[in-house]
């Protein structure tokens, strides 16, 4: 049987550093769009009521997105589960990358949508 070889702690070559430096760049644009998007959110609810039409979808897409992206993160961590167990383990950069990618992407676009 062959021996289990776990990825290295800090990334050692070039292209692992890219990686997790990506991986960082990430997680900062991810708070950034978040906090704007709170931002921006919070300020309709604070201008328009709460029963309007445009709020309740507004309402519906958060919490819908908010969902789809748990899944989507959910899937990618059994995913990781899954490759340890058969021996095929990504570096924290990889994973990290791949789970923060749903929110990213959703937190990336409402920041610009809402900035319309």
């Amino acid at each position: 049987m062959k021996p289990l070889t776990t990825p290295p702690l800090w990334p050692t070559n070039p292209a692992a550093m890219m990686d997790a430096w990506k991986a960082g760049l990430m997680a900062f644009e991810l708070w950034s769009t978040s906090w704007s998007t709170i931002a921006m959110r919070h300020n309709l609810w604070s201008t328009q009521p709460f029963f309007s039409p445009k709020m309740m979808k507004e309402n519906q897409r958060m919490v819908t997105e908010k969902l789809e992206a748990g899944m989507e993160t959910g899937l990618e961590m059994q995913k990781a589960m899954l490759g340890m167990m058969s021996g095929q383990m990504s570096p924290w950069w990889v994973t990290s990358r791949r789970a923060m990618t749903p929110y990213h992407r959703r937190s990336s676009a409402n920041s610009r949508r809402l900035a319309k």
